[in-house]
């Protein structure tokens, strides 16, 4: 699950044609615009002609159709999605953000819409055997999020080293500049088996740290934002009429929802 944010398609989406989307969102109601972030599939990325693909946006506009509503998603660099979302540039963000107590502060949640663990993952050639070997190493994760906590928390003997996006993490590990990374088990598994993970393997998933990772992933409303429960009763749903299940398992061979 996710925890952060850089987008690659940030510059073709302009801050007035983003302005405008919101105003309209907000002129006509049952109109959503979704922030989100695009470099983290298999949850949200863009295809070459620019189209937002991944678990995250099937869910989203599955939700959407279920409130009969018209939605369209936008991308945000995730350090700044929050301000964004507060600043009503968009209603919602749904981007594989986990429920934290922190967040909760300053956004609503809806219910978790998934619930996987962090994992670590190390070059193919490592000499590293477990999390203990993890000491005095140098570990990426990216910056603003649970898995970055998540080091700091529980390998207080590595070095952090944060990056802006999951994109520059990976480079950095494929090309030997770091020991190991830490992000959510989905993400580096489906890396690890394409051509660009092709240097890596996963060497541990590791155990959950409610008070860090959260309640799983949902997506995020301004507080106070009856949104909130649209979004909850639509989660229900489509979980009960299946279609949440074709969307998982378009993706995943396992229950991604988790207990």
């Amino acid at each position: 699950m996710r925890n952060s944010i850089k987008s690659r398609v940030l510059a073709a989406v302009s801050l007035a044609a983003l302005s405008l989307a919101a105003g309209q969102a907000f002129a006509d109601g049952e109109n959503y615009v979704i922030g989100t972030d695009s470099t983290y599939p298999p949850f949200e990325y863009v295809d070459a002609s620019g189209n937002f693909l991944g678990f995250d946006m099937d869910i989203g506009r599955a939700l959407c159709e279920e409130m009969k509503a018209e939605c369209t998603i936008v991308s945000n660099d995730w350090d700044g999605i929050i301000p964004a979302l507060q600043a009503k540039k968009f209603d919602m963000i749904l981007s594989s953000m986990s429920i934290t107590a922190e967040r909760e502060k300053e956004v609503d949640f809806t219910d978790k819409y998934y619930n996987t663990p962090p994992a670590v993952a190390v070059p193919k050639d490592s000499d590293i055997k477990d999390v203990a070997g993890l000491a005095s190493k140098t570990i990426g994760a990216q910056s603003s999020t649970t898995h970055a906590n998540y080091v700091e928390a529980h390998m207080k003997d590595s070095e952090l080293k944060l990056y802006p996006s999951a994109d520059e993490y990976k480079l950095d590990l494929s090309n030997g500049r770091i020991d190991a990374v830490v992000d959510d088990i989905v993400v580096l598994t489906e890396w690890v088996k394409s051509e660009d993970g092709a240097c890596c393997k996963i060497l541990t998933a590791l155990p959950i740290d409610e008070e860090i990772n959260g309640k799983g992933a949902g997506i995020a409303v301004r507080k106070g934002d009856p949104l909130k429960e649209k979004l909850n009763k639509a989660i229900a749903a489509i979980r009960e009429n299946g279609t949440y299940k074709k969307i998982q398992d378009k993706y995943f061979d396992f229950n991604v929802y988790g207990d």
